[in-house]
């Protein structure tokens, strides 16, 4: 259904160093980098057919993050999910919502869920389902 998704960043830098890090604990690598006609840089990583983007911002204002919107990354286990929560942590990221663990989500099924918000403010999940 998704393309990619792509939020924006005040500090390309300390962006890529959060993103390696959270990203790394899914298997991740090394962002493709990329620079726009007018001049904005976008880093895109590429793993398990999904893209990954963060950029800074076309129109010149300044990145914001959005009210009720959630970025979910798939993990392969709650060791990987609470591996990547404590990479953002350990990156500038910030602990949000409960702490990491497994909730009920009735008929969604249970699952672990380790929330934090990147350093620009973007909500991001790390979600690991509970085989049925």
């Amino acid at each position: 259904m998704f393309s990619h998704i792509m939020v924006g960043s005040n500090d390309i830098a300390r962006s890529k160093a959060f993103y390696d890090a959270v990203l790394g604990t899914l298997g991740a690598g090394e962002p493709f980098r990329h620079v726009n006609a007018t001049g904005q840089v976008r880093l895109f990583y590429r793993h398990d057919g999904g893209r990954f983007g963060i950029s800074e911002p076309i129109d010149g204002e300044p990145a914001t993050c959005a009210n009720g919107a959630t970025i979910g990354f798939k993990c392969s286990s709650p060791e990987q999910a609470a591996a990547f929560h404590a990479a953002g942590l350990a990156h500038g990221g910030t602990a949000i919502e409960d702490p990491p663990g497994v909730r009920e989500g009735g008929s969604l099924g249970s699952m672990y869920l380790a929330y934090l918000r990147d350093p620009d403010g973007n909500k991001l999940c790390a979600m690991w389902r509970v085989p049925a």
